[in-house]
């Protein structure tokens, strides 16, 4: 791929020269980024915590020790630390009110909190004093995604590359260009994303293994092998590359092994979507009390989210829609509801949609599904929901067409669904 590549379905370019060269400053990466603790961080805070004890209040040593907790933070999946960096920050911030890394910092931690228009609003006044921060504009990047806003997030990242070519920048190309459905785009710009590397081993590994699921959705699957595995070569025990080669048996139809493989990703990324996913492992290997046993940890995070009113990720309202009581259904689809109103991106449309089908809202829920696929989106598990959808309201040769997507996509896109998509998908082919 040379020169510029366009982003399906809008009028914006994402540009990537390859002649450029690749700065290695610190990096702020994508949301979901959660690599493990390395001895290098671990170094790192030491020091930096020395030099602040030792040293008069100085704000570039708190920012740079609020980077480093906000690292850790996203290695152990621990807000505690989310909390430390936050304070770290704001006395930087107090210290010298121009510290735009500190500002960047507060940003980043708004998006792990799910505050995003806060983020934007940080961001943008970062740019006000640096408006050549690449991490800033990342930041606002990242938020406009979360809140649907496509075109927006597009022209930003456009931005990022154009300021920084760099890990960070790359794989926010490639995730823009997933999600309107040109993988092989995807494929090409995260494969940038690990030629240029990161400060830290794990910051490639990270890209590694996205590289890797994005060969599963190409249907890859021994370049996406090398891809975890090179991953693990290069930070052994990585729980992200664990994960990403369980999802890989799963596509090959491997589930016992994938079974094995989840047990030890949970024991280092406690992530609810791992957990649903290892139930779902449990159930279909006919382990019921143990499957019950990783719903019931599940469900108690629905419970607490929604008595809370806390923000919840797309994976979680799916879950709660498939295991709802029809009694209580509608309460999922008013939280369903609240959560796309303050996250109003395609992941959270197609949640909504999914439970408008569970209550048996059927127009309501192909509304939603519309919204979802609105980018052009190749992911077979929102094919699926739309298939059934269609189904539902007798449109039969689009519900037809949905499923033969998914499943062409990925014949085992889901050990919950894709059974129910194969015999659909047979009756409509025999009435």
């Amino acid at each position: 791929m040379a020169g510029i590549v366009s982003l399906v379905g809008i009028g914006y370019f994402i540009s990537l020269n390859r002649d450029r060269s690749v700065e290695s400053d610190r990096l702020v990466f994508p949301q979901d980024f959660d690599p493990p603790l390395s001895s290098k961080t671990e170094m790192e805070v030491a020091a930096l915590e020395e030099s602040i004890r030792q040293n008069p209040p100085n704000a570039t040593m708190h920012t740079r020790l609020g980077q480093a907790y906000l690292q850790k933070a996203r290695a152990a999946a621990d807000p505690a630390y989310l909390s430390k960096a936050e304070a770290l920050f704001t006395k930087a911030l107090e210290l010298d009110v121009s510290d735009f890394q500190a500002i960047a910092g507060i940003g980043s931690i708004c998006l792990s909190k799910h505050q995003f228009r806060d983020a934007i609003t940080w961001g943008e006044r970062g740019i006000a004093i640096n408006p050549w921060s690449s991490d800033l504009y990342g930041i606002l990047g990242d938020a406009n995604v979360e809140l649907g806003n496509y075109n927006e997030a597009v022209h930003l990242f456009q931005k990022m590359v154009d300021l920084r070519p760099q890990l960070s920048s790359y794989s926010r190309v490639s995730y823009m260009r997933e999600l309107h459905g040109d993988v092989v785009g995807a494929i090409d710009a995260m494969k940038m994303a690990v030629s240029a590397g990161g400060g830290q081993r794990e910051n490639t590994a990270w890209a590694r293994v996205h590289l890797g699921n994005l060969y599963i959705a190409a249907r890859d699957y021994p370049t996406a092998e090398q891809e975890f595995k090179a991953a693990l070569t290069d930070f052994p025990n990585y729980g992200q590359a664990h994960a990403g080669l369980a999802n890989l048996r799963i596509a090959q139809g491997r589930e016992r092994e994938a079974l094995e493989l989840y047990k030890r990703v949970v024991q280092t990324l406690r992530l609810p979507s791992h957990r649903i996913v290892l139930a779902d492992l449990y159930e279909a290997s006919g382990q019921h009390e143990v499957a019950n046993r990783e719903y019931g940890l599940v469900k108690e995070i629905v419970t607490f989210n929604r008595a809370n009113g806390r923000d919840t990720e797309p994976e979680i309202i799916l879950f709660a829609a498939d295991h709802a009581d029809q009694r209580d259904i509608q309460e999922f689809v008013s939280w369903a509801k609240r959560q796309f109103d303050r996250q109003p991106n395609i992941k959270m449309a197609d949640a909504l949609a999914w439970s408008h089908y569970k209550a048996h809202q059927f127009e309501s829920a192909k509304t939603a599904i519309q919204q979802a696929l609105a980018l052009g989106t190749k992911d077979p598990l929102m094919l699926y929901h739309a298939g059934m959808i269609h189904l539902e309201l007798a449109e039969r040769k689009k519900a037809k067409a949905y499923l033969s997507e998914a499943l062409s996509l990925n014949p085992h896109f889901s050990i919950r669904h894709a059974a129910e998509a194969v015999n659909t998908l047979h009756t409509l082919a025999v009435d």
